[in-house]
C-alpha cells in the first residue's frame, strides 16, 4: 500500500506517479483529498488500466473530472480475485462514506417472524437481528408494519400464542387473544399439544407459500365434523377457511412463477434516485421500501443499481432471484459474489416479458411516484430552512439542526433527547438519547440536566471530529426552554469554544399556548413569529419530535427499572438464570431469604453460583 506527500500537486499529474508502482492485479483503489480524506472508492480487474484512465487529463464526466482535480493521493490493496476486490469496494464504500461514490444512506435491519423450537407449544413472534435462538425463519418482511399485519392474519387463522414463555407458563386462566379468537389457549389445555402442533405446521406451510394444501385439509376436516355432528368444530373451521381466504386476498401481488425474489427497479431525475426493492418469498408479497442512494447528476443507472445491490447485501442474505429494471455493469461479478455469500446460486435477471417484467413495471412505477413525492418534500423543506435562516438572522440556511429535550418525572429516570433535521427532513439514524448521571444534580433540575447534555455532546464532537469536515456539527441548536436554559446552554459553549454556533431557545408564550412560542437568543431580545408562520409550524414540529422521543425514551427506561430486582446486581446471574430462580422461588425477596441447599436445587444453577447469590444477599442483610 502506498500514499503520495501531500506536498506534490493536485490532480492527474499525481495520479501518473503511482503507474510506476501499481501492477496488473485486481484490487481497490483509494483517492484521497489534500486532508487525507477519502474521495472516492473504486474496484479494478486491472489495477495499473484503471489508474491510466484517471491519468488522462481530459475526456472525464464532470463529476470525475472534479473528483481527479482534488486527488492529492492514492491507497492500494490488491486482491486474489475481481469478486473479492467488489466485496471489499462495498465494505469500504459503506465504511468511509467517499463523497464522489453512490452511497446507499439507509442501512436497517430487516425483520423476520419466528416460529420457536424449544417448547412444546411453539410461540410465533417478531424477530429482528441475528437469528441465534433456534426456530424456523421466515422473512425478511419489508417493515415492522408488514410483519404485525401478517402476524394478526396467522393469529386470526391458526390461533397460535405470540405470548413469551414466562407468562404462557403463569397462567391460570385463558387471556384476552382466546376471547377474541386470536389464541387457541394452549397454556390451559384448550388445545391438546398433537392438534397445536398441527397448527404449527399449518402456519408454516403457510408462510412457504402451500395454502391451497392448508385450504382443502380444512376443508375435509370441516365436511368431517359437520358428518359427525360436531357442529361448533365445523363452525370453528369453517371461520378458519374463511380468514384464510380473506389474507390470501388482502395480500395483493401473490407472483405465480417467482417464489423467492427480490424485485429492484430504479428510477432517476435530476440528480436524484429512488430505488424500489420489493420481497416475494413463498409466491407472496411481503412488502417493499424504498431507498434513496446519494448519486451525481452525471452518474449512469447501471453504476448505481451495482452500486445500491453491493451495499445493500453486504450484510443481508440475498434470495435466490434479483429481477432488476437496468442492467448493471457487472452483472456475472455481482452473481459470483452473491452466491458465494448465499453458498447456492444467484441469478440476475432483467426482464423484458411476462410476469416478472410486469412486476419490475409496478416497481418502477412505486419508485417513480416515491422520487416525486420526496423531490417535493425536498422542496418545501428547503423553502423551510431558508425561512429559519431569514428568521433567525443565520448566514444561510441550516444543514444540520439538532433540538434537544430533556424528560423526568420528578427528577426520577432522568434522560435527555436529541433530534437531527436537515434538507432531509428527519434524520432518525442521528437521533441520540441520554441517561442523565449527575449525581449532584437536584432532581428535576432542568438547567443541569441540559448543562450534562451538551456537555457530553460537545466532548464527543471536539474528540471525534476536531475539524468539523464529517458533517456531524451543528448548523442550528434549538434548545427547549427560555433565558435561563439559553445562558445555561451558552456557558458550555463558551467553555469548549462552540459560540460560533447559532442556538435559539423555544419556549411557550405567556399563556402556554402553541402558536404563542417567544424565541430567545444570546444579547438579542425575545422574538416571536405570526401565529400562521410556516415557519413556526415547522419549528412547532422539531419541537414536538424532540418532546416525542424524550418521553419515549424515559417511557423506556422507567419501564425497564420497575421491572428491575435485586437479582440484576447479582455476580453471574443474567436474564435467564434470573427467570429461572424467579419462577422457582416467585419473587426476588424470596430468593433473598432462601437457603444454600434450595437454591442449589434451582435448575442452571451450580453449586458455585449458588454460594455467591446466598453471601449477596447474606452481606447485604
Amino acid at each position: 500500500m502506498t500514499e503520495q506527500s501531500q506536498t506534490q500537486p493536485l490532480g492527474h499529474e499525481v495520479i501518473q506517479s503511482y503507474l510506476k508502482t501499481i501492477d496488473t492485479s485486481p484490487g481497490v483503489y483509494r483517492m484521497l483529498d489534500a486532508e487525507s480524506r477519502v474521495l472516492y472508492v473504486g474496484k479494478a480487474r486491472n489495477l495499473r488500466a484503471r489508474v491510466s484512465n484517471y491519468a488522462r487529463p481530459s475526456g472525464h464526466s464532470p463529476r470525475i473530472a472534479r473528483m481527479i482535480a482534488n486527488t492529492a493521493s492514492m491507497m492500494f490493496l490488491t486482491t486474489k480475485t475481481e469478486t473479492e476486490a467488489l466485496l471489499l469496494e462495498q465494505n469500504l464504500i459503506k465504511q468511509l462514506k467517499p463523497k464522489f461514490n453512490v452511497l446507499l444512506r439507509d442501512d436497517k435491519s430487516f425483520p423476520n417472524i419466528l416460529v420457536t423450537a424449544q417448547h412444546d407449544y411453539p410461540q410465533i413472534k417478531k424477530h429482528r437481528g441475528a437469528k441465534k435462538e433456534k426456530g424456523a425463519y421466515y422473512g425478511p418482511f419489508a417493515s415492522a408494519g408488514a410483519v404485525n399485519r401478517t402476524l394478526n392474519q396467522l393469529q386470526r387463522v391458526f390461533l397460535l400464542r405470540d405470548c413469551s414463555n414466562a407468562m404462557f407458563d403463569s397462567r391460570t386462566r385463558p387471556c384476552l387473544q382466546y376471547q377474541i379468537k386470536r389464541c387457541s389457549a394452549p397454556c390451559v389445555g384448550k388445545i391438546s399439544p398433537e392438534d397445536y402442533r398441527q397448527t404449527v405446521k399449518d402456519a408454516e406451510r403457510f408462510l412457504s407459500g402451500k395454502t391451497t394444501d392448508i385450504q382443502s385439509r380444512l376443508a375435509s376436516e370441516m365436511a368431517k365434523a359437520s358428518e359427525e355432528m360436531e357442529f361448533e368444530r365445523a363452525a370453528a373451521l369453517r371461520d378458519r377457511i374463511k380468514a384464510l381466504t380473506q389474507v390470501q386476498t388482502a395480500q395483493g401481488i401473490n407472483p405465480k412463477g417467482v417464489s423467492e425474489a427480490d424485485i429492484i427497479a430504479l428510477h432517476m431525475q435530476d440528480g436524484q434516485a429512488c430505488v424500489q426493492v420489493f420481497f416475494i418469498r413463498a409466491n407472496q408479497n411481503w412488502g417493499n421500501r424504498d431507498y434513496y442512494p446519494r448519486v451525481g447528476a452525471d452518474v449512469d443507472a447501471a453504476e448505481v443499481l451495482e452500486a445500491f445491490i453491493g451495499q445493500f447485501y453486504d450484510t443481508r442474505e440475498p434470495p435466490r432471484q434479483l429481477i432488476l429494471s437496468n442492467e448493471i455493469e457487472n452483472p456475472d461479478l455481482m452473481a459470483d459474489a452473491l452466491s458465494g455469500k448465499l453458498g447456492r446460486k444467484v441469478e440476475l435477471l432483467v426482464p423484458q416479458r411476462g410476469e416478472k417484467a410486469e412486476l419490475v413495471d409496478g416497481a418502477l412505477r412505486n419508485a417513480r411516484e416515491s422520487l416525486a413525492r420526496k423531490m417535493a418534500e425536498t422542496a418545501t423543506q428547503t423553502k423551510l430552512l431558508k425561512g429559519l435562516a431569514d428568521a433567525f438572522e443565520l448566514p444561510a440556511p441550516p444543514e444540520r439542526i439538532e433540538v434537544y429535550d430533556n424528560s423526568h418525572i420528578q427528577g426520577t429516570n432522568a434522560v435527555g433527547a436529541m433530534i437531527v433535521a436537515g434538507p432531509e427532513g428527519m434524520l432518525k439514524n442521528q437521533y441520540r438519547k441520554f441517561n442523565i448521571r449527575g449525581d449532584e444534580l437536584t432532581p428535576g433540575d432542568d438547567f443541569g440536566m441540559m448543562k450534562e447534555v451538551l456537555t457530553r455532546r460537545f466532548k464527543r464532537l471536539i474528540k471525534e471530529d476536531p475539524d468539523r469536515t464529517q458533517g456531524h456539527w451543528p448548523d442550528l441548536l434549538l434548545i427547549d426552554g427560555g433565558a435561563g436554559q439559553v445562558s445555561a446552554v451558552r456557558e458550555i459553549m463558551r467553555e469548549y469554544g462552540v459560540e460560533d454556533i447559532p442556538m435559539v431557545g423555544v419556549a411557550k408564550g405567556v399563556d402556554r399556548d402553541a402558536g404563542k412560542e417567544e424565541f430567545y437568543r444570546t444579547g438579542k431580545r425575545p422574538m416571536a413569529l405570526r401565529h400562521n408562520d410556516p415557519v413556526l409550524y415547522f419549528v412547532q414540529r422539531l419541537r414536538d419530535e424532540a418532546h416525542r422521543f424524550a418521553i419515549g425514551t424515559h417511557r423506556a427506561k422507567r419501564a425497564k427499572a420497575v421491572g428491575a430486582t435485586p437479582l440484576d446486581d447479582v455476580p453471574g446471574v443474567g436474564a435467564a438464570r434470573k427467570r429461572a430462580l424467579l419462577a422457582h422461588f416467585g419473587s426476588a425477596k424470596a430468593v433473598g431469604r432462601a437457603n444454600l441447599s434450595d437454591l442449589k436445587a434451582v435448575d442452571g444453577v451450580s453449586d458455585a453460583l449458588a454460594e455467591t447469590i446466598y453471601a449477596f444477599f447474606h452481606e447485604r442483610g
